[in-house]
């Protein structure tokens, strides 16, 4: 992408923010306008000015009288394109500050379908994944581009990014949000449209240096992201539940030919600062996602696992050790494994001299609580 500079120009989308912070994004029309809650802002007065600038509301009554002059002047009648004719829109003299949006305020205010990765999500990803100019980069689920703008920025226009949605108006949000963002179609933008293992049987193999996945189930697709990928690339996964973290996490481990995977979220909390008045915001971006990373192994080789000391059972479930459930009479019934004991899937197991002791002072707690309530008796 080219950095914009100069004068706003008809085309561009632009941040307006008020003195309380407050933020509304808009594209510049040629005759446009904008309701606010202060009053109007026509298009006109923001056009050709430098970023940073400062624009005042007007009234519906000053906008009636600029259309009507200008009817005058032309000797047509202009038409009628919006109708700001409620009271609430009659204020005017509010200021905006206006500048052209980050990558993170274009995110968060362009139209969606599907629901967007956050930008604190997409920044850890880019990091976490090693995403760089002039990378090949795969990606699953462009939903409505919010990760694909990120991409698409980190590999720049020598690299290629290649994103399979399986579905088809999902993808053409996307490849809008972007073509309004870059002011063009991205020429190193290759988006299909399908299913995951289909599209991506017919890549070639080796030929991708990361992947991001950001679908529902991510461990069936490591068999062709594996294929595709050049060894020591990095795959990226997003997933928001702890169902879908642990399964994925398994997978990798099971499949043999992937690091052992890393985990982690980020929390965002804003801060204010006021003097000396210096304290977080009363409200936070908490859980969004988890994102996990594994690299790809050389072909025949098997990744190097930490050893799991034998008392520690991680893996089954408490379940399987109790009496299996009653008949339905449909034959469903739950078979029992065999344990020795419960005790088996212990994840912790305590030594008898240190539960003694334990014992030993909550009695010794318990004694004097007891003498103290009997002394106020």
């Amino acid at each position: 992408m080219s950095l914009r500079r100069g004068p706003l120009s008809v085309g561009e989308r632009v941040q307006l923010t008020d003195r309380r912070g407050r933020r509304l994004t808009v594209m510049l029309e040629p005759g446009g306008l904008t309701q606010t809650d202060h009053g109007l802002l026509p298009h006109e007065a923001m056009i050709g000015l430098p970023e940073g600038s400062v624009v005042v509301t007007i009234s519906a009554d000053k906008w009636r009288q600029m259309r009507h002059k200008q009817d005058l002047d032309t000797d047509t009648e202009a038409p009628d394109r919006a109708k700001p004719w409620k009271s609430s829109r009659g204020i005017g003299g509010w200021a905006f500050t206006v500048m052209r949006p980050r990558l993170e305020d274009y995110i968060l205010s362009m139209p969606r379908g599907a629901q967007i990765m956050y930008p604190k999500d997409v920044a850890r990803v880019i990091l976490l994944g090693d995403i760089r100019p002039g990378m090949g980069v795969l990606e699953s689920g462009a939903g409505s581009g919010a990760m694909s703008l990120g991409l698409l920025d980190a590999i720049g226009t020598e690299g290629k990014l290649t994103s399979i949605e399986r579905r088809e108006e999902f993808a053409r949000v996307a490849m809008g949000n972007a073509t309004v963002f870059f002011g063009h179609r991205p020429a190193q933008w290759d988006l299909r449209t399908g299913d995951f293992d289909t599209l991506a049987a017919d890549l070639p193999e080796d030929e991708f240096d990361r992947i991001v996945l950001d679908m529902l189930d991510p461990w069936n697709r490591l068999q062709q992201a594996y294929r595709v990928m050049a060894p020591g690339g990095v795959l990226t996964a997003y997933v928001t539940t702890t169902t879908q973290l642990s399964r994925l996490a398994e997978a990798l481990r099971v499949d043999g030919r992937w690091t052992e995977p890393e985990i982690m979220e980020s929390l965002e909390r804003s801060w204010k600062a006021d003097g000396l008045a210096v304290r977080p915001e009363h409200e936070m971006i908490g859980h969004t996602g988890f994102l996990l990373t594994s690299r790809a192994m050389a072909p025949g080789q098997q990744a190097l696992r930490k050893h799991v000391r034998a008392t520690k059972d991680y893996q089954t479930d408490v379940d399987q050790g109790r009496p299996p459930a009653k008949s339905s009479g449909l034959g469903h019934e739950r078979e029992m494994v065999d344990l020795a004991d419960l005790e088996d899937l212990e994840l912790r197991r305590v030594s008898d001299r240190k539960l003694r002791k334990v014992l030993r002072d909550l009695d010794h707690q318990v004694r004097t609580l007891q003498g103290g309530q009997d002394q106020e008796d």
